[in-house]
Order: structure tokens, then sequence, then C-alpha cells
């Protein structure tokens, strides 16, 4: 009679046990993949999942977008630059039971499709596309790794170059490439601005030739911007044109006093 409490008891805690490995509960973003004695059976979830203890195993996925670094690679491109480049991968189970039955650790396999598929498509570029065409290049790199992953049920949705970590001497080229298109920039501006101020200068030579009081009226504009300064003795060339006018004139009203 003393035994039948700790029969009891020892029944329970078998129950519990078996109930504990028979329920699952999964969440909205998992999948648990089923095996019976070793076969698979399918996908269930989320929610309360049943399972058969011991002949019944389940394998948990998360279908959450995974953010993966790439590790940085030594890159040679196509115009024989050494480079160092790493990135981000962004990716997500699509079909949990591929994730589980066609390759052993989906993990680990798409991280060694993204830092190969890095080095490969990398090295079909020379430098200044890598560093000018850096969306196209990801775009390419998501193709490539989300072709060879969908096998495995996994999608890649998007693939980033973080860095490029170029050689010192390469920087100092670059850097010396740029000064120099900064100052070809700046003469090519330069001699622009020249040439349209000798246009500038054609077309009032033109204007003047055409219409000779011009002339003065630059000349008295010339004198009202020298008033301006701070200058004591000012030379200013009289038109030739002005003083014989005014001489003819003085020549008039001296005749016309003696008579």
């Amino acid at each position: 009679m003393v035994a039948l409490p700790y029969t009891i008891t020892l029944i329970v805690i078998v129950a519990m046990i078996i109930l504990s490995a028979a329920i699952r509960v999964l969440r909205e973003y998992e999948r648990g993949v089923i095996f019976r004695l070793g076969r698979l059976i399918g996908e269930k979830g989320p929610g309360l999942i049943l399972l058969i203890p011991i002949v019944d195993r389940m394998v948990r996925i998360s279908l959450r977008v995974i953010a993966m670094d790439v590790e940085p690679q030594d890159v040679i491109t196509k115009d024989n630059v050494s480079i160092k480049v790493d990135a981000v991968l962004y990716f997500r189970v699509m079909t949990a039971a591929d994730a589980v039955v066609k390759v052993e650790n989906y993990l680990y396999a798409t991280s060694q499709i993204a830092q190969t598929t890095l080095r490969s498509v990398l090295g079909e570029h020379d430098l200044d596309s890598l560093l000018a065409e850096r969306e196209q290049i990801n775009q390419q790199l998501q193709s490539v790794i989300d072709e060879r992953t969908d096998p495995w049920g996994i999608k890649v949705s998007a693939v980033e170059v973080k860095n490029v970590d170029l050689p010192k001497e390469m920087q100092r080229a670059i850097a010396r490439q740029a000064e120099a298109e900064r100052e070809r920039r700046a003469k090519v501006i330069h001699a622009e601005g020249e040439f349209q101020a000798a246009e500038k200068l054609t077309q009032a030579a033109e204007v003047i030739a055409r219409e000779p009081n011009a002339i003065q009226l630059r000349y008295l504009q010339t004198l009202t911007e020298i008033a301006v300064g701070q200058s004591s003795t000012i030379v200013f060339p009289v038109p030739v044109d002005i003083v014989k006018t005014f001489l003819a004139k003085t020549g008039d009203l001296k005749s016309e006093t003696e008579d």
C-alpha cells in the first residue's frame, strides 16, 4: 500500500515526459520539418504541433530574413589590381524541407557560396568599374548566389558590397589621377571663359565699327568709373572729333565778334 503513491508519482512523471516530447509550439516565423522513423513526412506550423514520442523527430527552421557578413576576400581584378572586399548577404528560407534535406548546413553552405561568388564575379571587372558601378555589381552577385542556393529552398534578396580596401600605392595613384582630372577641368573651364570673352569683345568691336559715336559713350562711362576712385590726377584722352567741333565753333564766334 505504501508503494502505491510512488507508483502513481512515477506514472505521472513518465506521462509528463511523454507529453513534453510530443508537444511542440512553433512561432509565426517558424516551421517544423517532421521525420517519422527517418522518413520525411512534411512541414508543420506555426502553432501547436503534436508528435509521436520516439517515432517522430522535428527540425525547427526560422523563415525570417538573415543578414550574413561575408568575410573579406582577396580579389584580383581584371586589370590585375589586388584588393580586399567584404559584403553583406540578405536571405531567407522559403522551403524549410529543402533547407534540411538537400543540404547539411544551409547557413554554412550559403556563406561559402557567397565567398566564392564574390571572388569570381569581382574578378571579371576592372577597378574603375568596381568602384563606379557598385549597384550593377550588387545585382549581379544577388542573381548568381540566388540561382545557386535556389535548390536548397533559399531566396537571396540582396547582396551589398561594403568595403573595398585598396593598397596604399593604388590609393596614391587614384588621388593623383583625381587631382589631375580636377586640374584638367579647371583649365578647360578657364579656356571656355576666355573664348566666350573673346567672342563678346569681337561683337563689341563690330558694334563700335558700325556706330562711331559708341566709342564716345564708352569714354564717358570710363571717366565715370575712374572718378569713383581715390586718384588725384586723371589724364583722360579726348577724341579728336570732339576737339575739332569745339575749335570750329570757337572760330565762328571770333569771326562774328570781329565783324
